[in-house]
């Protein structure tokens, strides 16, 4: 069964997408939709990354797009015009 939401996304395009959710009472991954882990280095057991682990309730790749959502033109984008400034204000 499919428990759909819609979701704003950037990838692959700008978008509103109708997406699956996980199952709330999955027993593997209590509704997150899956689980992750931290792992080390074998050499030097330092931490090396996260990875993410899907739960089998859901399926992530699984979207449709319904409204794509244009960009924004340059000029109203959020960066000044000389671009940001490391000096301080003062």
């Amino acid at each position: 069964m499919l428990r759909l939401r819609i979701q704003r996304a950037i990838c692959p395009h700008r978008g509103l997408y109708l997406t699956d959710t996980p199952r709330p009472d999955c027993r593997d991954c209590e509704g997150n939709g899956g689980a992750s882990y931290d792992y080390g280095d074998p050499e030097t057991g330092e931490y090396a990354g996260t990875e993410w682990e899907p739960c089998t309730c859901w399926d992530n790749t699984r979207c449709w797009l319904l409204l794509p959502l244009p960009r924004l033109p340059r000029a109203l984008r959020r960066t000044p015009p000389g671009g940001y400034s490391d000096e301080p204000p003062f």
